[in-house]
């Protein structure tokens, strides 16, 4: 605690050095400023594994982690949405059942590693919540869904984990669910978009003052979720398909629809959706992905997935984007739209990586890259924070209308 602290009273700039990034006198000041927010961060799948501890700083080399507060510290990493993810499993009434169960059991562990650490973080459920604890030196911990499953086809669970603070969900993963159809599920679509549930699931949002993602969806989906919703959607964690031309990714209609929506897209720093890989590339990491996210790996295992991992990225290392690559993505989309839609969702320890970026301590370089662009402090304001608060607040009242 201590340590962290510390952590706490040390000059932006020092973060950025400390964390590998060089960053000008400028960007630190900017940086310092900003509301960072980061809407996809994967963290709950390593705070679920026993012994890990999210109050403790990890070593990215040794067991590849990516968050935890003493690095959202160092690199200056004010809030990000906590993802309660659960993969798609088979949708009887019993796996249903079991899903919200691990679901509970993700929120109840967020919870914990904030009430544990109380001097560091808090729980924030609104914008005022996010700028409050930025200005006591706290992290902000918001909670996203990732993936609807855990709603099964009760409508009233989606209320439960509202009171639980969660402020978003993505409707689907990499696969059709009871809601809508998927981008990536080899079967293709079943609903042709959202399914009749999944319309009543997007109006209960609204309703709640919820926000609806579409990231993971098919672009059916999306046209749907558009058509029916009474509020701004966002897209948690999904890059321009102009870029890389990849299902998981938005095409330019899309950006400029969503942006008509009032909405923003928070670009992905998943290496496929920035640039895409090689053929053999992707099938080498097509299976580790799957075997990463499990949640019951002995030491052993973690080991030999990493020794994996490595292998795989040394191979292909010319298949790896840069952060400038990504930074790109953020770009395209303000030259498609404006400032006011584009955000940063990395989907870090979802397998969110570039050169540059290996873990949430070295965010500054976002920051520098934008300077070294031509963008303005405001700008740089709206893209780390200000447009996803925004779109939160605007969520919120349309709620109350409701």
């Amino acid at each position: 605690m201590k340590k962290l602290l510390l952590l706490l009273s040390l000059p932006m700039l020092s973060f950025g050095q400390n964390a590998g990034v060089t960053m000008s006198p400028k960007a630190a000041k900017i940086h310092e400023k900003a509301l960072t927010i980061d809407t996809h961060a994967d963290v709950p799948i390593n705070m679920m594994k026993p012994g890990f501890d999210i109050a403790v700083e990890h070593d990215y080399e040794k067991d590849r982690s990516q968050i935890d507060f003493p690095r959202m510290i160092k690199g200056g990493m004010d809030g990000m949405f906590f993802a309660v993810y659960l993969g798609q499993g088979k949708r009887s009434e019993e796996a249903n059942a079991e899903a919200r169960k691990k679901a509970l059991a993700i929120f109840d562990k967020i919870h914990e590693s904030v009430k544990l650490n109380p001097g560091v973080a808090g729980i924030a459920t609104t914008s005022k919540d996010a700028y409050r604890l930025q200005k006591e030196g706290k992290r902000a911990v918001f909670i996203g869904m990732e993936n609807g499953w855990p709603i099964g086809k009760d409508l009233s669970s989606i209320e439960q984990y509202y009171d639980l603070g969660l402020r978003y969900v993505t409707l689907s993963h990499s696969s059709n669910n009871d809601i809508c159809d998927s981008s990536t599920d080899g079967d293709g679509p079943e609903h042709n978009g959202l399914s009749a549930f999944g319309e009543e699931v997007v109006k209960e949002m609204n309703r709640l003052g919820m926000m609806v993602d579409i990231s993971h969806v098919s672009d059916s989906t999306f046209y749907d979720v558009i058509k029916l919703t009474k509020a701004p959607v966002i897209a948690s964690h999904s890059s321009c398909r102009a870029l890389c031309d990849v299902p998981r990714n938005m095409t330019d209609d899309m950006i400029r629809t969503l942006a008509k929506n009032g909405g923003v897209i928070q670009i992905n720093f998943v290496p496929g959706f920035v640039k895409k890989p090689s053929q053999p590339h992707e099938m080498s990491l097509k299976a580790l992905r799957l075997k990463i996210r499990q949640t019951d790996l002995s030491d052993e295992d973690k080991k030999a997935l990493r020794d994996e991992m490595k292998a795989i990225n040394e191979k292909y290392k010319s298949d790896m984007p840069t952060l400038k690559e990504a930074v790109d993505h953020i770009e395209h989309v303000i030259k498609l739209t404006s400032v006011d839609h584009v955000g940063i969702g990395m989907d870090l320890d979802g397998g969110g990586e570039v050169i540059g970026l290996h873990d949430v301590s070295q965010i500054g370089g976002i920051t520098e890259e934008l300077v070294q662009r031509g963008y303005s402090a405001k700008d740089i304001a709206k893209i780390w924070g200000g447009n996803i608060m925004r779109v939160l607040d605007e969520v919120e009242k349309a709620a109350g209308t409701m």
